[in-house]
């Protein structure tokens, strides 16, 4: 039996990490990020400063023999002003692969978001607290800790009743993907539940989750960030933020595309790349944004307050968007042969969206999430997919 005296005290480094893009030295530890510091320096809001400092798709990695685990961490909590708090978010202790507990770390720092629009917000400071595992098989074994995925969490040190020590490398391929909220995880239920996480368990991959909420805009620091970074499989999901935002019209968004897949080639000539456009979302199927939202009830809904009729003049919706990314990688691919095109209604389409409508109107529930990452995994991995281990 364990006791406080044969505890042993692990400082949480990076080469217990995975899925990261680099590490950032705080006043209480590490705090992981999902853009390179290069990158961060060129970010122009709140919303993206926010979400790649959300440790979607990262987790601890190590073998031990503990069957107590404690993670100490400072977690930085969203709100919104005039809306109920979140729960507290999840941890998710994965042994040998399979989801064997999980745990919330109450308090920390709370991020009120003031302005919608703007994500303008006040940060008010809390205490760090410890997310802790107990029962864990006494054996050697492989631990994952996936952290919450829509927290901010500043990683202070790891205790357990028995040694821990850095896993080595799995062999896998790496799929680096990149996308907006539901890539995310917006409404996944805990972090190895946001689908592009299903669908790496299930294609048997290492994931790096650029999905970053809201901000799946083109960015040119993107690119960059995605060129240097070690991949086996690149997807690039890309549409639905740039209408919602009301960012772009046809004119610019057709070179743009080029841009990024340019700059994405210059570090990964011949990686298999996949471009995924937009899930169905009937509110900005034919209707431009930008996205308003509604707060009646206490729950936020979302709709699109753009005219259909100005689609002629460049205005931009999903479906313009799918026609004009069919084409950019239709015309590419004559060039590229590891180029390819995925229609997000694939993933997610009328279907899909009768036995799981959007309870937003823009995000996917639980089972959305489920159901797309089930998608990916059969269209993108299995047999016969771009990503299939016998792919070209």
């Amino acid at each position: 039996m364990s006791t406080e005296d044969n505890w042993v005290t692990t400082p949480v480094t990076a080469d217990l990490l995975r899925g990261f893009l680099d590490v950032e030295p705080t006043a209480h530890g590490l705090l992981p990020h999902r853009l390179p510091a290069r990158a961060r320096r060129q970010i122009p809001d709140d919303l993206l400063a926010t979400a790649e400092a959300q440790p979607s798709g990262v987790r601890l990695v190590f073998r031990t023999r503990a069957t107590t685990v404690e993670l100490l961490t400072l977690p930085t909590k969203r709100v919104y002003r005039g809306l109920p708090a979140p729960a507290d978010g999840v941890y998710d202790l994965l042994v040998d692969g399979r989801l064997a507990a999980q745990a919330t770390v109450a308090g920390g720092n709370v991020r009120t978001v003031v302005d919608m629009v703007t994500q303008r917000a006040e940060l008010s400071e809390g205490p760090p607290g410890t997310a802790r595992f107990t029962g864990l098989p006494a054996r050697d074994k492989h631990v994952e800790i996936w952290l919450p995925h829509t927290e901010i969490t500043e990683l202070i040190t790891l205790r357990s009743d028995a040694p821990v020590e850095a896993a080595p490398d799995s062999g896998r391929r790496v799929w680096l993907h990149h996308g907006s909220s539901i890539s995310h995880g917006s409404n996944a239920a805990h972090p190895t539940a946001v689908w592009p996480a299903l669908a790496a368990s299930r294609g048997g991959v290492e994931l790096v989750n650029l999905g970053f909420g809201g901000s799946a805009l083109l960015d040119p620091f993107t690119a960059r960030a995605m060129r240097d970074a070690p991949a086996d499989l690149i997807s690039v999901k890309v549409g639905i933020n740039i209408v919602n935002a009301d960012v772009m019209r046809l004119r610019a968004f057709v070179p743009a595309v080029h841009g990024f897949l340019d700059t994405v080639r210059e570090g990964h000539p011949s990686t298999p790349l996949l471009v995924v456009s937009p899930l169905l979302c009937p509110i900005q199927e034919d209707t431009p944004g930008p996205l308003a939202p509604d707060f009646e009830g206490g729950t936020v809904r979302f709709r699109a307050t753009g005219d259909p009729a100005e689609r002629a003049a460049g205005r931009l919706t999903l479906a313009v968007v799918r026609d004009a990314l069919a084409r950019i990688v239709g015309q590419r691919a004559a060039d590229d042969p590891h180029l390819h095109y995925l229609d997000g209604r694939d993933l997610y389409g009328e279907k899909d969206y009768a036995e799981f409508p959007l309870p937003d109107e823009i995000h996917p529930d639980p089972a959305g999430h489920r159901r797309i990452g089930e998608n990916f995994a059969r269209l993108v991995f299995a047999d016969g997919g771009p990503f299939s281990v016998t792919a070209g």
